[in-house]
Formats: C-alpha cells, sequence, structure tokens
C-alpha cells in the first residue's frame, strides 16, 4: 500500500518486547519535531502486574489499553505523534486504525536471539524474557493493505530514524 505524507503524522513504532520501540520512537520523534509517547505508560496497573508476574495478556486484558492508544493518537491529530506501541495482531491494529484513520505502522523485525539479549540488559522493564515466545506467536505481520512499513531492526537507531521519517 502507498503511504500518504501526513501533514500531521501519526506513527506507531511497533513490535515485539526488546525491538527497539520506545527508543527508535523517541528518536523519530524528536527528528520530526514530534511528541512522543510510549503505550506502555497506558496499560492499567493490573496488565503491568500481570506481564511482571510473567503472565500474558489476554485479548479482553488489551481492549481498554488499546482503546487508550487509540485515543492518545485521536486527540493528536492535530499536532502529529508518534507512539511505541507493539500492536502484535491485526485486530489491535485495526482498533487503534478505528480512533485515528490515519495512522502509520512502522514494525520493527529483529532476530529472537537479538531479542532476548537485550531483554536480558534492561532487568528493571516490567516485561520480562519468559513473555517472549507468547509476544512473538501473537505477532502477525502488517498486512500488504495495512498503512505501514516493516524494516529490519538491526540497524543503528539514526538510519532506522532515517528510513522512518519517510512516514512523517
Amino acid at each position: 500500500m502507498a503511504l500518504v505524507r501526513n501533514t500531521t503524522p501519526l506513527i506507531v513504532v511497533m513490535g515485539v518486547s526488546g525491538s527497539g520501540k520506545s527508543t527508535v520512537g523517541a528518536a523519530l520523534a524528536e527528528a520530526l519535531g514530534l511528541p512522543f509517547a510510549d503505550a506502555d505508560a497506558l496499560h492499567p496497573a493490573e496488565n503491568v502486574a500481570r506481564m511482571a508476574a510473567g503472565v500474558p495478556l489476554t485479548d479482553d486484558d488489551r481492549w481498554p489499553w488499546l482503546d487508550a492508544v487509540g485515543v492518545a493518537l485521536a486527540e493528536a491529530r492535530e499536532t502529529g505523534m508518534v507512539m511505541a506501541c507493539s500492536a502484535l495482531r491485526r485486530v489491535y491494529r485495526d482498533r487503534i486504525l478505528a480512533m485515528a484513520p490515519s495512522a502509520r505502522f512502522a514494525l520493527l523485525e529483529v532476530p529472537r536471539d537479538v531479542l532476548e539479549a537485550r531483554m536480558e540488559q534492561r532487568p528493571d522493564h516490567f516485561m520480562p524474557a519468559s513473555l517472549l515466545d507468547s509476544q512473538m506467536a501473537a505477532l502477525e505481520p502488517l498486512g500488504a493493505d495495512e498503512p505501514g512499513v516493516t524494516v529490519p531492526a538491526t540497524a543503528s537507531v539514526s538510519r532506522l530514524v532515517a528510513e522512518l521519517a519517510k512516514l512523517g
């Protein structure tokens, strides 16, 4: 699908835990002069506690969180925003798009061994490496008809930002 350049882009940097969503998203937001938000901050405390305990979230756990992500993006339609959000399944992305139809997705693809190494290097994060399997199982690649791009995310942050800035 061809991407239409947004005057106020809404970009969701997505992928499994450890893919670099927050790092790349924050750098992209800075490069584009847009606000940055991390969808992890929108999780209810119960979701964070479940994940910290190594319990994967269900869709019922995710719906209110995805609604909060969609609302945050919709409220930023005048100013633009870059949001880091896993958005693993198509139905999750569809839920976000229902509220923020101009959003574009940037899927960060990272080999499993790199993901594991990254997750082990961040011991203070609530998402344990033990949940990587459930995230990898849930991940649905972007469909050809979805608004976004998939990029291999083992390149430098500056290279990824240069490529993803085209979404804005």
